[in-house]
């Protein structure tokens, strides 16, 4: 089981499959990060964490994307 806020992070930028392995690399990285899956279609980032949206949103920018949005993942899709 895992711990932790569910999220969504809406970037620009990410434009295929590599972008979006890099980016869920990046956060599985982080120590409080649980899970993170990313949609390169929908440009979100799906992630389960302890950290705050600002830690998120720093790391993402790291990984090379402009995040737009950080917020609570509400039901399964989103």
């Amino acid at each position: 089981m895992m711990g932790g806020m569910k999220k969504v992070i809406e970037v620009e930028d990410m434009c295929c499959k590599r972008c979006a392995e890099r980016a869920e690399k990046k956060l599985l990285l982080l120590g409080g990060v649980s899970g993170a899956k990313a949609n390169y279609k929908r440009g979100v980032i799906l992630v389960e964490s302890t950290l705050s949206d600002e830690e998120l949103s720093a790391c993402v920018a790291e990984a090379g994307f402009k995040v737009k949005e950080v917020r609570p993942r509400k039901g399964i899709f989103g």
